[in-house]
């Protein structure tokens, strides 16, 4: 599927954006503005290196596969397919592949607050348009 991009919206799969282990930037071909966002292909066993951030909180949510997480406090959890952690900017992390096989979690980052509540009202018209 080639990556679709329009001024109101983008659509892609994973395998459009590279192939093989590693980040996957989804950011710039899909056009976000308002955050940080990749993916991450980790081979089988493999660990990351610690990290922090300046002000950029993550979160990261496990696609598939089972990755540890390691926190700067000596603590780690394990993530499975839909699990989600949430990282303050200055806290040290590093995550881990417990799996043979390659495991894929997605990273969101971002600074400087919560939209809120602003949905509206939407319709779209008998032909689907809206």
């Amino acid at each position: 599927m080639p990556i679709t991009t329009s001024d109101d919206y983008s659509v892609a799969h994973l395998s459009d954006l590279g192939d093989g282990p590693g980040m996957r930037k989804i950011r710039v071909p899909l056009g976000v503005t308002a955050f940080g966002v990749n993916a991450i292909v980790l081979p089988g066993g493999y660990e990351t290196g610690v990290h922090a951030h300046e002000r950029q909180e993550e979160l990261y949510f496990v696609h598939t596969g089972r990755i540890e997480i390691r926190f700067g406090d000596g603590t780690s959890h394990v993530l499975e397919p839909g699990g989600f952690a949430r990282v303050a900017a200055a806290t040290p992390r590093a995550l881990k592949n417990l799996d043979d096989g390659e495991s894929v979690y997605v990273c969101v980052g971002g600074a400087d607050g919560y939209v809120g509540r602003d949905g509206v009202q939407a319709s779209f018209a008998a032909d689907g348009t809206a």
